[in-house]
């Protein structure tokens, strides 16, 4: 049976340089939108944050004005 600090022991470390190197090498692979697509992905994006916030706003109105009502505290 194997214990943590064997399987930690037959892993080798590597080096500063190669981290930096394998990360250079995976950013290099990383598609960039063009000009078109950001506008596009961010429209979309605010317009689902704005209809989130209109959901939550409606609901939170309707519930203060439900625990209003139920425990009568708007009107003296």
């Amino acid at each position: 049976m194997r214990t943590v600090s064997d399987t930690t022991a037959t892993r080798r470390r590597t080096g500063v340089r190669l981290f930096v190197r394998q990360v250079v090498a995976e950013l290099r692979k990383v598609v960039r939108p063009t000009r078109n697509e950001l506008v596009t992905y961010t429209s979309v994006v605010l317009v689902f944050v704005l209809a989130v916030m209109l959901y939550v706003s409606l609901l939170d109105f309707g519930f203060g004005r439900l625990v209003l009502w139920v425990f009568g505290g708007g009107k003296n």
